[in-house]
């Protein structure tokens, strides 16, 4: 079912159009998912708070976020979007109380792109909602000015990562007795380079002190405007990995749409969303790397021709056709540049990568994707060296489900991408049936990632219950999973993703929202 105001339909090739739809909220469903929320929260809150991250099944935490509450601060936006007026109190205090100075023993060594994704994000965004349109739930200005407050601490200890000869970061930093000093890096890559700019920059336009925007807008021009293009671009707009920090020349040819570079072709469509004035040239480069990725990366497994996944790449034609489920929020980003740009081909597409990321899911025994998966492609030569056949072992999965799990690949680590580019199909088109299919994925992860006080990454998606929990409930958890699932089903909204040029915010990679430059509070 389509509930649209307006639907302009062409048959062929050439896609088909949807002006603004019209949706439809499951009151039910989003009660369910506040439900899972409200358990992983007293989990946590119980047994793990203020430190990071919930162990649910021996009810103790771990601090792999360098103590400073990552499950608290990842959890705010979602608690606000749900109206959960408990957890925001209780994670607004904790907020004031944070020491970006110092970090918890074992966990000295900080990762600027983590820690400016999860904290600086979630931090930002908090201010934003609080301080617009859910003040209701703020104590008092001053706990809300606070918020901000410590958004600017932390990028002003964050900044000293980008004192190097290029102003490409180094995206470690280690805390000791004495402070904090930068890493041994030698490379950084464009994944961790090239997510900062979104809430760096915002943190600039709310302060009205241009250097953090400027720390960003430098080292990310390195992957705007490539060095050495013979070796860091191997297709127009597809670069490559690691860029070396003494001069911002590319290392390697190696990349595509999975982990380690994913989420800077995200930021560059979602920077011109942020602010169409300024980031003209962002919205080019997406333009470039998604026109090469339908040219060069779409493939069409060999059993399953009416899938579309897109190949990794270490070189110019030479493709590797291999994905993950991190790989799957690819189908959202291109939903998103379509509606952006009035580009239906962008976004039929999209929602092409979206039904074939909703495949690996329909296919395995818990109805979950896995981390990381395999095909062959039908348009290469079945016999090259780049092209090999399933094992054995996989031959009859892959003739049914178009894809094969390799060994040791079939882990979910309560990872949110198919859900949100799930969630990016419905706000584009209003067809009820990706509200089914981020029920369906929900109602599979809650039934078989519940453990202990919480939820916890499982071992194996295509085994009976998982094949066993690893004890660990990752704080995106709160902040990715539980918001796509919950705003899907739940009533529009401000904030809420849709089809028209006004969206007013716009979600970091943790799906932390944040106002659009230049939009009303």
């Amino acid at each position: 079912m389509v509930n649209t105001k307006q639907v302009l339909a062409f048959m062929g090739s050439a896609s088909y159009a949807i002006a603004q739809p019209s949706y439809v909220s499951h009151p039910e469903r989003a009660d369910a998912v506040k439900a899972a929320f409200q358990r992983s929260w007293d989990g946590y809150y119980q047994y793990a708070f203020p430190n990071d991250t919930l162990r649910p099944i021996s009810k103790t935490y771990q601090n792999d976020r360098n103590g400073w509450g990552a499950s608290a601060v990842d959890a705010i936006s979602t608690a606000l979007v749900m109206g959960n007026g408990d957890v925001i109190n209780a994670i607004v205090d904790h907020i004031q109380s944070i020491n970006f100075n110092a970090t918890a023993p074992g966990s000295e060594s900080v990762s600027v792109f983590e820690t400016t994704i999860r904290y600086l994000g979630g931090l930002l965004s908090a201010y934003d909602f609080l301080n617009g349109p859910l003040k209701q739930y703020a104590k008092d200005q001053a706990s809300v000015d606070n918020i901000l407050q410590q958004a600017i601490n932390l990028a002003d200890i964050l900044s000293v990562a980008f004192d190097t000869p290029s102003g490409i970061p180094i995206n470690t930093l280690i805390y000791s007795s004495d402070g904090y000093h930068v890493g041994s890096d030698t490379t950084n890559g464009i994944a961790t380079i090239g997510t900062l700019v979104l809430e760096w920059t915002h943190l600039s336009d709310i302060t009205g002190d241009d250097k953090y925007a400027k720390l960003t807008q430098v080292a990310e021009d390195y992957l705007l405007n490539v060095r050495n293009p013979d070796v860091g671009e191997p297709y127009p707009g597809l670069i490559g990995t690691d860029v070396n920090i003494s001069d911002g020349t590319f290392a390697d040819s190696s990349g595509g749409w999975n982990g380690g570079t994913d989420s800077f072709y995200e930021y560059l469509i979602k920077m011109y969303v942020y602010d169409q004035d300024r980031f003209g040239a962002y919205k080019d480069r997406w333009i470039a790397a998604v026109d090469s990725s339908i040219q060069y990366l779409a493939s069409n497994p060999t059993s399953r021709p009416d899938l579309t996944f897109l190949a990794a790449y270490s070189g110019y034609d030479q493709l590797d056709f291999v994905s993950t489920h991190l790989a799957c929020f690819d189908g959202g980003s291109f939903i998103l540049g379509g509606l952006t740009l009035d580009n239906d081909t962008y976004t039929k597409f999209g929602l092409d990568l979206v039904n074939a990321c909703h495949e690996t899911y329909i296919a395995t025994v818990t109805g979950i994707g896995p981390e990381v998966f395999y095909w062959q492609d039908s348009k290469v030569a079945a016999n090259a060296s780049n092209n090999s056949p399933p094992p054995s072992d996989s031959a009859s999965f892959y003739e049914t489900a178009g894809f094969w799990i390799p060994s040791g690949g079939g882990d979910y680590v309560l990872r949110p991408e198919v859900i949100e580019s799930f969630y990016y199909a419905y706000r584009a088109t209003g067809d009820t049936k990706y509200q089914d299919w981020a029920w369906e994925a929900f109602q599979n992860i809650n039934k078989t990632c519940a453990a202990g006080v919480g939820y916890s990454s499982i071992d194996n998606v295509n085994v009976e219950g998982g094949g066993g929990f690893d004890d660990f409930q990752e704080s995106f958890w709160f902040a990715e999973v539980l918001k796509y699932s919950y705003l899907i089903q739940a009533d529009d909204a401000a904030w809420q993703v849709n089809a028209g040029h006004d969206n007013t915010w716009v979600f970091n990679t943790e799906a932390h929202p944040v106002l659009v430059k230049g939009s009303p509070i």
